[in-house]
């Protein structure tokens, strides 16, 4: 890259374009021409992947649950802490636990809560609220009293399954809300039938040896498994649900700001496993698929490609509770074998500063799936070193349930990682608008939006906030800056609102991220605009060092041979560790509030 042949622009002029080109932008995209990356994807598919998919192949997804349990009854369909539980067994807890809510008055959509980790207990309550013709609004488990209050409230949810570790941020939240049943449930409770020794010795053991339950007081609470022997009694009252009903109401913004509650209907839901099944046809499906699953199953990305694609391949999930905990991980790992896992780039990294890990025989992994957030060049190329297996990357958002584009998938013949995000889904559109309201070409940068069946209806009670993001032709911006090749695949630059203005020019942290997380010395970074007087902003980044000695000249040296200048950062602050969501997505937001918390204070 070369230095800017002449001097930038002002920032004041900056602002006066930006707020031209925002002008411009309410008015422009209704009449202007199409682009002409439309449908250029189709001459990139896979042999066999058809256009377009026929979502009215299901009415809703409890009839695929049905089928699925019906198909595949004996086989396993989860591993935890080392037990199993069938298709069979689910389908019966699921059904039960359908029936015990019907009991207490929960109606077809109605809201239910489900605040839990990656245990048995999952699967069971999403099916059985499914079964119930209720709406699952799925519920971070490491929440604060803050947050699950404004989700409870937002929902208007009236029962809750928790954890029983994190009951009593269940109880300090609850005032003001509409929550009238509460279900507790421990680690144990599922890990077998009848006496299940096992089970209870593992609760004995949390809550009165290691302390993780802390006391809580909820008169109201019924235990699951007591729930579960009501509903065992009962049968269920069959539900006609259609495409059009609210599945599940998906919290997202968290990271930009309130949450707000994505509408995502049984349509959305199946539309995306029709699309991931059309473009995976006969790829898995000759034996029995075991997938790795360190991603929470209340998180968009594993509920839909974890907990219901691998489904109905009637594969088999191993659940990992905590993927943080490492040790616990490598002992999954070592003891179990796997064709598949799904993580985040941040999880993949981690994993790769493991030396067990590093020294495993990848031998049966197929395939390694990445999504949420973007996988940086350096990680996947030491995946690739360590497993012999790619990073198949895709990309996708809460709003889109959430698969948007995929990478080509032949298990014969895997792609290297390439830094593309793939290529549109089967009756899937895509363009990129410009900041003039226009239509990106071929190669030309644009702010990516998406149509299709997979697109929420909108956010709850949020009629104001669903008119920012789907326009009234129903193309919805995802916020993501982007740019499509002459072959139709997409390359993600960044996140509009991360994007950093040095100067009048448009600066990407992702760019700079992935050029600092080449430099071997580094485990972890962060780039971050900051405001600055003379430049409008100014790049600081914030880096995990992976040897003690890394020094921050190191740092901008190493950007000065890889950065044009006003890309090169101007403060590097080191940490022990960056703050990161629950899925390990790093959070510039809340540096970039430390970073003017610190302004504001001097």
């Amino acid at each position: 890259m070369t230095e800017p042949t002449q001097a930038p622009p002002s920032p004041a002029a900056a602002n006066q374009a930006g707020a031209r080109a925002d002008d411009l932008a309410q008015t422009a995209h209704k009449t202007l021409r199409a682009p002409n990356t439309d449908g250029i994807w189709y001459a990139s598919y896979p042999a066999g992947v058809p256009h377009e998919i026929d979502v009215g192949q299901y009415e809703s997804i409890v009839q695929f649950f049905d089928e699925c349990i019906a198909r595949f009854r004996e086989r396993v369909a989860y591993v935890s802490v080392g037990e199993s539980m069938t298709y069979g067994e689910l389908g019966r807890k699921a059904s039960a636990f359908a029936a015990y809510l019907q009991s207490i008055g929960v109606a077809p959509g109605e809201r239910v809560a489900i605040m839990l980790p990656n245990t048995f207990q999952y699967p069971v309550s999403l099916f059985g609220v499914l079964k119930a013709g209720a709406v699952v609004v799925n519920v971070n488990p490491l929440y604060t009293v803050r947050e699950l209050a404004h989700q409870l409230k937002d929902s208007g949810a009236q029962t809750i399954v928790v954890f029983e570790n994190f009951a009593k941020t269940v109880q300090d939240a609850l005032p003001g809300t509409k929550v009238q049943n509460v279900i507790v449930t421990g680690l144990g409770d599922l890990l077998g039938d009848g006496l299940n020794v096992k089970g209870r010795l593992l609760n004995f053991m949390l809550r009165h040896v290691k302390k993780m339950v802390p006391a809580y007081d909820l008169p109201q609470a019924v235990p699951l498994l007591k729930a579960l022997a009501v509903g065992y009694t009962r049968p269920v009252a069959p539900v006609r649900l259609t495409h059009h009903d609210i599945a599940f109401l998906q919290y997202t913004g968290g990271t930009t700001g309130v949450a707000k509650g994505a509408m995502l209907t049984h349509r959305n839901i199946i539309a995306n496993l029709l699309q991931a099944k059309a473009w995976s046809e006969g790829q898995l499906s000759g034996e029995i698929e075991t997938v790795l699953t360190p991603l929470p199953l209340y998180h968009i990305y594993s509920l839909t490609v974890n907990a219901l694609i691998f489904m109905g391949l009637g594969g088999r999930n191993i659940l990992i509770a905590n993927p943080r905990d490492m040790k616990r991980v490598m002992m999954i790992i070592r003891h179990e074998k796997f064709t598949g896992m799904t993580a985040v780039n941040t999880l993949y990294n981690a994993f790769l500063e493991n030396e067990e890990f590093c020294k495993r025989d990848f031998s049966d992994l197929k395939l390694a799936m990445a999504g949420g957030m973007a996988t940086q060049r350096s990680v996947a190329e030491r995946f690739k070193a360590v497993t012999g297996k790619p990073i198949i990357e895709g990309y996708g958002l809460t709003e889109c349930s959430p698969i948007v584009s995929m990478n080509p998938v032949d298990i014969s013949n895997l792609r290297d990682f390439e830094g593309s995000i793939g290529l549109p889904a089967p009756s899937t559109q895509v363009r990129f608008r410009k900041d003039d309201g226009s239509w990106a070409d071929i190669g030309e940068a644009g702010e990516l939006c998406v149509k299709g069946p997979q697109v929420m209806k909108g956010y709850w009670n949020r009629p104001d906030e669903t008119a920012k993001v789907i326009d009234d032709e129903g193309w919805l911006a995802t916020g993501d800056i982007g740019v499509m090749d002459s072959r139709g695949f997409i390359r993600l630059i960044d996140r509009k609102k991360d994007m950093i203005l040095v100067s009048g020019f448009n600066v990407y942290p992702n760019e700079i991220e992935d050029v600092i997380a080449a430099h071997p010395d580094v485990r972890e970074v962060a780039a971050i605009g900051v405001p600055d007087e003379a430049q409008g902003e100014r790049v600081k980044v914030f880096v995990v060092k992976r040897n003690p000695s890394l020094t921050a000249e190191q740092v901008i040296a190493h950007c000065r041979k890889n950065l044009t200048g006003y890309k090169i950062p101007k403060v590097v602050e080191f940490r022990d560790e960056l703050p990161q969501t629950n899925v390990g997505k790093i959070l510039r937001r809340a540096l970039r509030d430390e970073e003017l918390a610190k302004q504001k204070s001097a």
